[in-house]
């Protein structure tokens, strides 16, 4: 592509020849939202949101959550690539994971989700490290008081 053609694109990259639009502070937390609201239609837990404005230059939030296992971890981030894309948003930049699948990252570059089993939750424990930053809890707001599969709700004597 040409100087002249490539400057009248805005946010042309060369190493990354699609149009990049750039975000508001405004688009970046409904990103972010719609980022926590993906993962826990898929059943994710303890669902976070970092706000790293004005911290790092690099993205805007963080979205935490854990899934139960490798299986469920990777379910999650399929699960929320495909209602990204569905919503219209570019796919992440880069999708990274550990070998056995129990921390998976999705960078779409203003908002990255991480996606842990418990374990690597505790270990890593992001939610301390960025502890002066604002945070919040997502809440599935359909699904809040919704049984999980599989695990039964306890029974009051005299039901």
């Amino acid at each position: 592509m040409d100087d002249a053609k490539a400057s009248a694109i805005q946010g042309y990259n060369e190493s990354y020849p699609t149009r990049q639009v750039f975000m508001t502070e405004l688009d970046t937390s409904a990103m972010a939202h719609d980022l926590a609201h993906a993962a826990l239609a898929k059943l994710a837990r303890d669902v976070r949101l970092i706000d790293l404005r004005g911290v790092v230059s690099y993205t805007d939030y963080f979205v935490v959550c854990s899934g139960q296992n490798p299986r469920q971890t990777q379910a999650i981030a399929e699960h929320v690539m495909d209602v990204m894309k569905e919503k219209g948003y570019h796919r992440p930049r880069r999708k990274e994971s550990d070998p056995e699948g129990t921390w998976l990252l999705l960078d779409y570059v203003d908002v990255v989700l991480h996606i842990f089993t418990p374990e690597s939750r505790a270990f890593y424990r992001l939610e301390s490290l960025w502890g002066q930053v604002p945070q919040s809890t997502i809440e599935d707001p359909v699904g809040a008081d919704s049984e999980v599969p599989g695990e039964s709700t306890p029974q009051h004597a005299g039901s």
